[in-house]
């Protein structure tokens, strides 16, 4: 599938903003069954300077800085990707979650490929011992890594309600669990808090998801939204696989990844330092078209 991804971040300010300094993280990844033939950022007003590297974790990170006094800042990425993956092994065939937990206790690597950076709490998923008991009823003893990850998946999404207004960016993980609402940062890093808990490697991704409309209604421009899923580390043979709380559903070619993380602080889409008195309004639009 190829797709054509459109996000636009705007911002208006109360009063004039005379500089601005600003990560990106809208470049998405090349690799993983993802091929990128284009990609672009749109900046307005012009950066005085612009600079590009890839961080620690292999994400294509943007930095920019703004010298002209502005009361908008609007951000577009542009992108076109193809995605072919591979399917997901059985979940049956795949090694005992406890084997997982011994191999990832074991791992010596640190370069960015390895689970020992996915293990250990942070501070938007820290070690939760509600959140890790409510995981340990998906693993009982000798249950294959990829069953038990797909039932606490399906366990989430029934039990959690989608709710927006729920939650805030900067709510705490705990706040999420026991409302039992949130969006797919919060159920992403619930999971991932759950699975850390009992010793299994997971990490933060954030991307795209392709809007599929209702039978008979068209497609809506702007429906789209960014998007947070979970990656469970599976061992050396397998690797990672990615899972979608939000929605129950294994990773497949309706998903486009942009960042990973060990949290959303990892991989936020634009974050940086502006000066400014008064308030700002956000309003992000993001268009997920396939093409072929």
């Amino acid at each position: 599938m190829i797709y054509d991804i459109r996000h636009v971040t705007s911002y208006s300010y109360e009063s004039p903003v005379s500089s601005a300094v600003c990560t990106l993280r809208l470049s998405p990844r090349e690799g993983r069954g993802q091929h990128v033939a284009d990609s672009g950022i749109e900046i307005a007003p012009n950066p005085a300077s612009r600079t590009q590297r890839t961080d620690f974790f292999g994400n294509l990170v943007t930095t920019i800085v703004i010298e002209e006094a502005h009361r908008e800042l609007r951000v577009a990425s542009l992108s076109r990707v193809e995605v072919r993956r591979e399917p997901q092994p059985h979940a049956e065939l795949t090694p005992g979650w406890e084997d997982i937990r011994e191999q990832a206790s074991m791992i010596r690597a640190l370069d960015y490929r390895s689970p020992a950076h996915d293990i250990f709490p942070t501070r938007l998923v820290p070690l939760y011992e509600p959140a890790t008991d409510y995981a340990a009823k998906s693993f009982s003893p000798g249950r294959p890594i990829l069953s038990g990850a797909l039932e606490l998946m399906r366990r989430i999404r029934d039990e959690f309600r989608y709710d927006p207004k729920a939650t805030l960016i900067s709510t705490p993980l705990s706040e999420a669990f026991e409302s039992r609402g949130g969006v797919c940062q919060d159920f992403a890093h619930i999971m991932i808090a759950g699975l850390r808990g009992l010793g299994l490697p997971a990490c933060y991704v954030s991307g795209y998801i392709r809007t599929i409309p209702p039978e008979g209604q068209p497609r809506l421009e702007g429906a789209d939204a960014s998007h947070a899923w979970v990656r469970v580390w599976c061992g050396e043979s397998i690797g990672w696989l990615g899972l979608d709380p939000t929605n129950a559903l294994q990773v497949n070619d309706d998903f486009v990844e942009v960042a990973v993380g060990r949290d959303y602080s990892d991989v936020a889409p634009l974050d940086g330092i502006i000066l400014i008195a008064g308030k700002q309004k956000l309003k992000v639009s993001v268009d997920v078209k396939p093409v072929g």
